[in-house]
């Protein structure tokens, strides 16, 4: 029980951070319609990236 508890436990915390800090999630369509324009290069959204360094990543896209 403590441990299919506590994998629903994470599965759930899991799906909350990706509900509330992916860019690709847009909660207030009035204020912020496209709130994947605002991250900067260095914005680390993911959880976990094997080699990339985001504090090194350049902007390579125009502004909107």
């Amino acid at each position: 029980f403590v441990i299919i508890g506590s994998g629903g436990v994470g599965a759930g915390l899991y799906l909350m951070r990706l509900a509330m800090f992916n860019p690709d999630v847009c909660w207030d369509k009035k204020n912020n319609p496209e709130p994947w324009n605002k991250l900067s290069p260095s914005d680390q959204y993911k959880f976990y990236s094997v080699n990339v360094d985001y504090s090194r990543l350049k902007k390579d896209r125009p502004d909107f």
